[in-house]
């Protein structure tokens, strides 16, 4: 009987972007038997405020603790000084349901194209100009692509895995969860070794 890995995680969540690499080689030494899922979390709602100074000043420094527990992390700082940050990744998390509705295989892609679009080149995901950028970056089709951004369908997939995500427990991003024979169980991982999740699914 396969058995279900869903990946939680949300497009502008530090963390996940420190566990891309350690991610990517799980994902080419899973079992044959294992179908993989990726969940949104959803880490902030939509805002068209400007995030406060000291929020600011404390999501730099999850990332100044990545870099030194992780140094193979790359972060951009000309962020916080190129753009007007808002706490907002709910238009990130459309974006990935847009482009998963327009071809069932671009999430990873997207979600690659975001966490860059964040971390490397200093752009601001919260905005839906960015999001098309990525979008038309990996392929997709920008009109249908923009269109399904703003779609109330869009939002109210969102919502509704959400409201999976945190019926299955799952509060804290990135999360791995196993699904075998009607049972749900939260797995162990390391940010630098894969074996410790992968030891749990051989």
């Amino acid at each position: 009987m396969a058995r279900r890995l869903s990946y939680v995680y949300d497009p502008m969540c530090s963390w996940c972007w420190a566990f891309n690499n350690v991610w990517q080689t799980i994902r080419r030494e899973l079992p044959a038997d294992i179908e993989v899922r990726y969940l949104l979390g959803g880490l902030a709602a939509d805002s068209d405020e400007p995030m406060a100074s000291t929020m600011q000043q404390s999501i730099k420094g999850y990332w100044e603790q990545i870099q030194q527990q992780l140094p193979d992390t790359e972060f951009n700082y000309d962020f916080w000084d190129k753009c007007e940050p808002r706490r907002s990744t709910y238009p990130a998390c459309r974006a990935v349901i847009a482009a998963r509705s327009q071809n069932s295989q671009a999430e990873p892609a997207m979600l690659l194209a975001i966490q860059q679009a964040y971390y490397l080149q200093a752009k601001n995901p919260s905005n839906d100009d960015v999001l098309i950028e990525c979008a038309k970056s990996i392929g997709l089709n920008e009109a249908v692509f923009t269109k399904s951004l703003g779609q109330p369908e869009t939002q109210q997939k969102l919502l509704s895995e959400l409201r999976y995500v945190r019926s299955i427990g799952v509060s804290s991003f990135p999360s791995l969860v196993l699904e075998q024979e009607g049972k749900i169980q939260l797995l162990n991982y390391d940010y630098q070794d894969p074996e410790v999740l992968l030891k749990q699914l051989r």
